[in-house]
Protein backbone atom coordinates (compact mmCIF):
# COMPACT_ATOMS: atom_id res chain seq x y z
CA UNK A 1 0.00 0.00 0.00
CA UNK A 2 2.47 2.47 0.89
CA UNK A 3 4.49 1.67 -2.86
CA UNK A 4 1.23 2.30 -4.48
CA UNK A 5 0.58 5.39 -2.09
CA UNK A 6 3.62 6.89 -3.25
CA UNK A 7 3.70 6.44 -7.21
CA UNK A 8 0.08 7.81 -6.96
CA UNK A 9 1.14 11.16 -5.50
CA UNK A 10 3.70 11.32 -7.72
CA UNK A 11 1.69 11.19 -10.18
CA UNK A 12 -0.81 13.60 -8.78
CA UNK A 13 1.79 15.99 -8.11
CA UNK A 14 3.70 16.26 -11.09
CA UNK A 15 1.41 15.04 -13.47
CA UNK A 16 -2.02 16.88 -12.19
CA UNK A 17 -4.23 14.52 -14.04
CA UNK A 18 -7.71 15.46 -14.54
CA UNK A 19 -10.00 14.43 -11.20
CA UNK A 20 -12.31 12.40 -13.92
CA UNK A 21 -9.20 10.46 -14.82
CA UNK A 22 -8.37 10.26 -10.67
CA UNK A 23 -11.69 8.84 -10.06
CA UNK A 24 -11.29 6.22 -12.83
CA UNK A 25 -7.94 4.64 -11.62
CA UNK A 26 -8.44 5.32 -7.92
CA UNK A 27 -11.96 5.13 -7.48
CA UNK A 28 -11.82 4.13 -3.60
CA UNK A 29 -9.92 7.19 -3.19
CA UNK A 30 -13.05 9.64 -3.11
CA UNK A 31 -14.52 7.09 0.11
CA UNK A 32 -14.39 8.72 3.37
CA UNK A 33 -12.50 6.02 4.85
CA UNK A 34 -9.91 6.76 1.96
CA UNK A 35 -9.32 10.57 2.36
CA UNK A 36 -8.93 10.09 5.79
CA UNK A 37 -6.11 7.81 5.32
CA UNK A 38 -5.00 9.59 2.27
CA UNK A 39 -4.29 13.20 4.44
CA UNK A 40 -3.10 11.31 7.24
CA UNK A 41 -0.24 9.88 4.97
CA UNK A 42 0.72 12.61 3.87
CA UNK A 43 0.16 15.70 6.44
CA UNK A 44 0.79 12.75 9.70
CA UNK A 45 -2.70 14.00 11.45
CA UNK A 46 -5.97 12.32 12.45
CA UNK A 47 -8.01 14.62 10.02
CA UNK A 48 -11.49 13.95 11.26
CA UNK A 49 -10.65 14.15 14.89
CA UNK A 50 -8.64 17.64 14.82
CA UNK A 51 -10.97 19.09 12.86
CA UNK A 52 -13.44 18.56 15.03
CA UNK A 53 -11.64 19.01 17.77
CA UNK A 54 -10.94 22.57 16.30
CA UNK A 55 -14.34 23.17 15.49
CA UNK A 56 -15.55 22.49 18.81
CA UNK A 57 -13.12 25.13 20.50
CA UNK A 58 -13.54 27.59 18.28
CA UNK A 59 -17.76 27.35 17.25
CA UNK A 60 -18.68 29.34 20.51
CA UNK A 61 -16.89 32.21 19.35
CA UNK A 62 -16.81 31.93 15.95
CA UNK A 63 -21.26 32.38 16.38
CA UNK A 64 -20.40 35.34 17.92
CA UNK A 65 -18.04 37.02 15.50
CA UNK A 66 -20.26 36.17 13.06
CA UNK A 67 -23.49 36.94 14.40
CA UNK A 68 -22.07 40.54 15.18
CA UNK A 69 -20.95 41.20 11.80
CA UNK A 70 -23.08 44.25 9.45
CA UNK A 71 -22.60 45.53 6.04
CA UNK A 72 -20.83 43.95 3.53
CA UNK A 73 -20.36 40.36 5.05
CA UNK A 74 -24.35 40.34 6.47
CA UNK A 75 -25.25 41.75 2.34
CA UNK A 76 -23.28 39.16 1.11
CA UNK A 77 -24.67 36.38 3.15
CA UNK A 78 -28.21 37.82 2.43
CA UNK A 79 -27.41 37.85 -1.15
CA UNK A 80 -26.38 34.40 -0.67
CA UNK A 81 -29.19 33.05 0.84
CA UNK A 82 -31.26 34.53 -1.45
CA UNK A 83 -29.13 32.79 -4.26
CA UNK A 84 -29.99 29.20 -3.08
CA UNK A 85 -33.75 29.71 -2.49
CA UNK A 86 -33.53 31.27 -6.21
CA UNK A 87 -31.83 27.87 -7.30
CA UNK A 88 -33.57 24.83 -7.80
CA UNK A 89 -31.96 23.73 -11.56
CA UNK A 90 -30.35 19.97 -10.98
CA UNK A 91 -27.33 20.98 -13.32
CA UNK A 92 -26.85 24.24 -11.69
CA UNK A 93 -23.47 23.35 -9.76
CA UNK A 94 -21.93 21.97 -13.29
CA UNK A 95 -19.57 25.23 -13.98
CA UNK A 96 -18.66 25.09 -9.77
CA UNK A 97 -15.25 23.89 -9.82
CA UNK A 98 -14.75 22.98 -5.92
CA UNK A 99 -18.10 23.29 -3.54
CA UNK A 100 -20.48 21.34 -1.26
CA UNK A 101 -24.03 20.96 -2.55
CA UNK A 102 -26.85 20.67 0.39
CA UNK A 103 -30.21 19.19 -0.82
CA UNK A 104 -33.20 19.78 1.02
CA UNK A 105 -35.84 18.19 2.23
CA UNK A 106 -39.31 18.62 0.57
CA UNK A 107 -41.18 21.02 3.11
CA UNK A 108 -38.07 21.85 5.26
CA UNK A 109 -37.69 25.21 6.25
CA UNK A 110 -34.17 26.90 4.75
CA UNK A 111 -32.99 28.24 7.60
CA UNK A 112 -32.33 24.64 8.74
CA UNK A 113 -31.06 23.37 5.58
CA UNK A 114 -27.80 23.16 6.90
CA UNK A 115 -28.77 21.09 9.62
CA UNK A 116 -30.60 18.18 8.46
CA UNK A 117 -30.27 18.08 4.68
CA UNK A 118 -31.84 15.14 2.97
CA UNK A 119 -28.58 15.17 0.98
CA UNK A 120 -24.68 16.35 0.73
CA UNK A 121 -22.45 15.86 -2.08
CA UNK A 122 -19.18 17.32 -2.73
CA UNK A 123 -18.77 18.59 -6.13
CA UNK A 124 -14.83 19.18 -8.03
CA UNK A 125 -14.60 20.00 -11.35
CA UNK A 126 -18.35 20.56 -11.85
CA UNK A 127 -18.85 16.44 -10.91
CA UNK A 128 -20.39 15.09 -7.90
CA UNK A 129 -17.37 13.15 -6.05
CA UNK A 130 -18.95 12.23 -2.94
CA UNK A 131 -22.35 11.93 -1.59
CA UNK A 132 -24.76 10.61 0.69
CA UNK A 133 -22.28 12.67 3.33
CA UNK A 134 -24.36 12.43 6.66
CA UNK A 135 -23.56 16.54 7.31
CA UNK A 136 -22.40 19.95 6.25
CA UNK A 137 -18.98 20.11 8.62
CA UNK A 138 -18.22 15.88 7.96
CA UNK A 139 -18.59 17.19 4.24
CA UNK A 140 -16.36 20.32 4.95
CA UNK A 141 -13.83 18.22 6.40
CA UNK A 142 -13.54 15.31 3.43
CA UNK A 143 -13.36 18.12 0.76
CA UNK A 144 -10.28 19.57 2.69
CA UNK A 145 -9.18 16.16 2.98
CA UNK A 146 -9.89 15.89 -0.77
CA UNK A 147 -7.93 18.97 -1.56
CA UNK A 148 -4.84 17.39 -0.07
CA UNK A 149 -5.37 14.33 -1.51
CA UNK A 150 -6.02 15.63 -4.90
CA UNK A 151 -3.29 18.12 -4.79
CA UNK A 152 -5.44 21.14 -5.41
CA UNK A 153 -5.30 24.53 -5.57
CA UNK A 154 -7.70 26.17 -2.76
CA UNK A 155 -10.92 27.49 -4.48
CA UNK A 156 -10.10 31.28 -4.82
CA UNK A 157 -13.51 32.37 -3.33
CA UNK A 158 -13.29 29.67 -0.15
CA UNK A 159 -8.76 30.29 -0.12
CA UNK A 160 -9.33 32.23 3.44
CA UNK A 161 -11.59 29.36 5.04
CA UNK A 162 -9.42 26.36 4.02
CA UNK A 163 -6.19 28.39 5.72
CA UNK A 164 -8.13 28.84 8.39
CA UNK A 165 -9.04 25.32 8.73
CA UNK A 166 -5.47 24.06 7.86
CA UNK A 167 -3.47 27.10 9.69
CA UNK A 168 -5.90 27.50 12.79
CA UNK A 169 -7.84 24.46 13.45
CA UNK A 170 -5.28 22.03 12.07
CA UNK A 171 -1.87 23.52 12.97
CA UNK A 172 -0.49 22.65 9.08
CA UNK A 173 1.66 24.42 7.48
CA UNK A 174 3.37 27.86 7.77
CA UNK A 175 2.89 29.78 11.51
CA UNK A 176 2.65 33.22 10.02
CA UNK A 177 -1.06 33.96 9.16
CA UNK A 178 -2.65 36.55 6.46
CA UNK A 179 -3.46 39.59 8.49
CA UNK A 180 -7.15 38.74 7.87
CA UNK A 181 -6.72 34.70 9.59
CA UNK A 182 -4.30 36.64 12.38
CA UNK A 183 -7.07 39.28 13.15
CA UNK A 184 -10.03 36.23 13.41
CA UNK A 185 -6.94 34.13 15.45
CA UNK A 186 -6.66 37.35 17.82
CA UNK A 187 -10.96 37.65 18.19
CA UNK A 188 -11.01 33.90 18.66
CA UNK A 189 -8.48 33.92 21.73
CA UNK A 190 -10.33 37.14 23.50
Amino acid sequence: MDLTFALRRKEVVESVPAISKMVERWPALFTEDQVYMEFNRIAGKNLEQEFYEGIDRHSPRLMEIFWSKRGNVGKQLTELTQQTRDSDDDDSFRHIEVGILLVEREGAALSSLHLSPASVKIIIEGAVMMDNIEDLPKAMCLLFGLSYALHLNYPKSMKLTFQFIQQVLLTLGHSELKPKLQTLKNQLAM
